[in-house]
């Protein structure tokens, strides 16, 4: 795991157009969402409850259900769940298991897609604007996936769900009168939502390999880091993660708060989540997960 990298190959060290044009154009978008002209709190709404949706996706539904296993529920909640995370265009859900998948296998080793120990930005976000060998291994790791013909449709179309969602805001906004108009909307909608959702998701790959506390000696270098947590509904919780992966419930001690544990929680009391899986809690008896 430690020691110092070698140098990208020269066929990695080449910026990918097309997805370094995305990232940057996003992130102009957010700038503009944030002129004084298309402030509105409508605009704060559509931002609180499409974060909302969207890192829950990321968080409960692409995470803990489908790239773990950590629970059960019905194809019909499961597909739900992958469609919200699938609006964080962290590309489609096939590849975003996949790599997942890889970089449990290989973390922080040096063929893990974001080794943190090529630095905090290489593991934040830099590894995505290059050509990465992982991506030619996501059929290793995505079977299960790739028989359904929903997923391979979301994992080839995925940035077309933006165009309905932005549609929707910018005739809402219009027809409302919403200060800023439509355009506000979708401003605050879909750019500056991203690039929020973005980085509060790429700090579970940076700053929790870096930042906080372990519980677990894990041969890596993830960490407990509680404002990761708070920002990521539970994420944070990476060296509780990465000791027990396959666990539905991330936050073990009593203060390591797990908001997406509360919404399985919620799912399992509804009769929407079975067979959730659990890692013994601190204090508790036994060394493997046990279900519940």
């Amino acid at each position: 795991m430690e020691g110092p990298r070698p140098p990208l190959p020269a066929t990695q060290r080449k910026f990918k157009t097309g997805t370094t044009g995305f990232m940057l154009a996003i992130h102009v978008g957010a700038v503009f969402a944030l002129l004084p002209r298309f402030w509105s709190l409508q605009g704060v709404i559509v931002l609180a409850v499409l974060y909302w949706a969207t890192v829950l996706g990321v968080t409960l539904g692409l995470h803990r259900l489908v790239a773990h296993r950590g629970f059960e529920a019905p194809r019909w909640v499961e597909r739900l769940l992958v469609l919200m995370g699938t609006l964080a265009c962290q590309s489609g859900p096939i590849e975003w298991v996949g790599l997942h998948r890889h970089h449990h296998l290989f973390s922080d080793q040096p063929n893990d897609h974001h080794d943190a120990a090529r630095g905090l930005w290489w593991a934040h976000s830099e590894w995505m604007l290059h050509k990465i060998p992982a991506l030619t291994e996501i059929h290793r790791f995505t079977g299960d996936m790739e028989k359904d013909p929903f997923y391979r449709w979301l994992d080839r179309w995925f940035l077309l769900l933006q165009l309905p969602l932005g549609a929707g805001l910018y005739w809402y906004g219009n027809w409302a009168g919403v200060p800023g108009g439509g355009l506000g909307l979708v401003l605050w909608g879909i750019p500056l939502r991203l690039v929020l959702v973005y980085h509060v998701t790429w700090l579970v790959n940076s700053a929790t390999h870096a930042f906080g506390y372990r519980n677990f000696d894990c041969p890596d270098r993830s960490r407990n880091c509680w404002w990761v947590a708070l920002l990521t509904f539970g994420e944070g919780w990476h060296n509780n993660h990465h000791a027990y992966p396959h666990s539905a419930r991330h936050g073990l001690r009593w203060f390591e708060f797990d908001i997406t544990w509360q919404h399985i929680r919620a799912l399992r009391a509804l009769g929407l989540a079975r067979r959730v899986r659990i890692a013994p809690v601190f204090g508790h008896r036994g060394d493997a997960p046990a279900s519940a």
